[in-house]
């Protein structure tokens, strides 16, 4: 006899329109897949069944997490069950809900795999509707992430052609493959009619620079005893969260920043890199303050996803554990991960933290709490006490740790007891 599925779906009060669906089991082998419209689920069973229910906007998956974004209208009293009813059936009728060229968490696109999804999306995407201005947009060639795209008809020499480019097709290729590190216009627009980069009498064509490397408005970022500050009101949309939200995780560590000092060449700028757990964000500073975003480093972006990936296989495991099998040690959960490197209990540790966020912004007990240093020790991690503190769900006053630990492992335990 078949178990049905259990799903568990809850909101975030950063975003009610985004809902995610937290499964027992993961979609399609850890595979990760965002949907922008229905019609790029044109091979995706589960993304189809979605997107059919009126009210729908985006979706987006990662391992055994389904996020659903409804339209403005839309009410999650009606979508909650249809989109439930819809994942479940999908899943028992087809051994690839995904579809077949889906991306499995962890392992990276080769860069002949990152130029046929990119075309793939330009060709579903973008190029239907720049074609009706007589232009087309193509991929010429993917070196280590960074994509080539040449375009032709009525874009070259257009002066429109970097604003085509920046406002709507950038954002579609990152949003379906964030493998891609950089986009270059590679088209010589000075052999257009209208020239958008044209030679001077005595001088070569402006040098072609890559799309992402945008000015950074003046006052986002200020410079304190010897630190860069930079307004979480900039930066917060960027990282994919809010203001409020961005100060707490910058608190509790969930979003890291690095600063690296220029040499040679690049003597007297600084390159900053933050990285949540989702996104990476990285500028250039140079010397007179003035700073412009920048590709983010490919090692960052892996670090991001990989971080992604495994707080969401963490959740997944807790939630599928039942009251008797708690609590489990830090070990205990990177071992049934197949987590054994070492190094491997930290990255279980900050992805635990990552799940801490998310569970206080639904106002759900931590599953974190399910979690010790080791077995009989009641009193919880020293980091999960820092954790809960920084989100501002540490023990009340005059409650000590061990107590508040308990009521959090309580309330966890009661969830899997509840779906089991």
């Amino acid at each position: 006899m078949t178990t049905q599925l259990r799903i568990r779906a809850g909101t975030s009060p950063a975003d009610p329109h985004s809902m995610r669906f937290e499964l027992d089991r993961d979609v399609q082998g850890g595979a990760l897949a965002s949907f922008a419209d229905a019609a790029s689920a044109h091979d995706a069973p589960l993304a189809k069944a979605i997107f059919a229910i009126v009210g729908v906007k985006t979706v987006d998956v990662s391992g055994a997490v389904v996020t659903v974004v409804k339209t403005d209208d839309g009410n999650w009293d009606a979508l909650k069950h249809l989109i439930a009813a819809a994942i479940r059936s999908s899943m028992s009728q087809s051994s690839a809900p995904l579809g077949q060229a889906v991306r499995i968490a962890g392992q990276a696109r080769t860069d002949d795999e990152i130029r046929l999804a990119v075309q793939d999306v330009l060709d579903r995407q973008a190029n239907p509707a720049i074609a009706s201005h007589g232009g087309h947009v193509s991929v010429t060639n993917v070196q280590d992430g960074v994509v080539s795209m040449l375009m032709s008809g009525g874009c070259q020499g257009c002066a429109s052609s970097a604003a085509t480019l920046r406002g709507g097709v950038e954002s579609m290729i990152r949003a379906a493959v964030p493998e891609v590190r950089d986009i270059i216009d590679v088209t010589d627009h000075a052999a257009g009619a209208t020239p958008y980069y044209s030679a001077g009498s005595d001088g070569p064509a402006t040098p072609k620079r890559p799309l992402l490397y945008r000015p950074v408005p003046p006052d986002m970022i200020m410079r304190e005893d010897g630190q860069f500050l930079i307004s979480p009101d900039y930066l917060a949309p960027r990282l994919g969260m809010d203001a409020a939200t961005l100060r707490a995780a910058m608190q509790s560590g969930e979003v890291v920043s690095q600063s690296e000092s220029g040499t040679g060449a690049d003597a007297g700028k600084t390159r900053l890199i933050l990285r949540s757990s989702t996104r990476v964000w990285a500028a250039e500073i140079a010397a007179d303050g003035s700073a412009h975003e920048i590709p983010a480093p490919r090692a960052a972006t892996n670090a991001a996803t990989a971080s992604t990936a495994l707080r969401d296989r963490i959740r997944v495991h807790l939630a599928g554990l039942t009251a008797a099998d708690v609590p489990v040690t830090y070990g205990q959960l990177a071992r049934a991960l197949g987590l054994y490197m070492p190094g491997s209990i930290a990255k279980v540790t900050q992805a635990l933290e990552a799940t801490m966020v998310e569970d206080a912004e639904t106002g759900a007990p931590f599953l974190a709490a399910l979690v010790v240093g080791r077995l009989g020790d009641g009193e919880g991690a020293k980091g999960f006490h820092q954790q809960a503190r920084a989100l501002g769900r540490g023990a009340a006053p005059g409650e000590d740790e061990r107590s508040y630990h308990q009521r959090e492992f309580t309330g966890a335990a009661a969830l899997l007891a509840a779906q089991t």
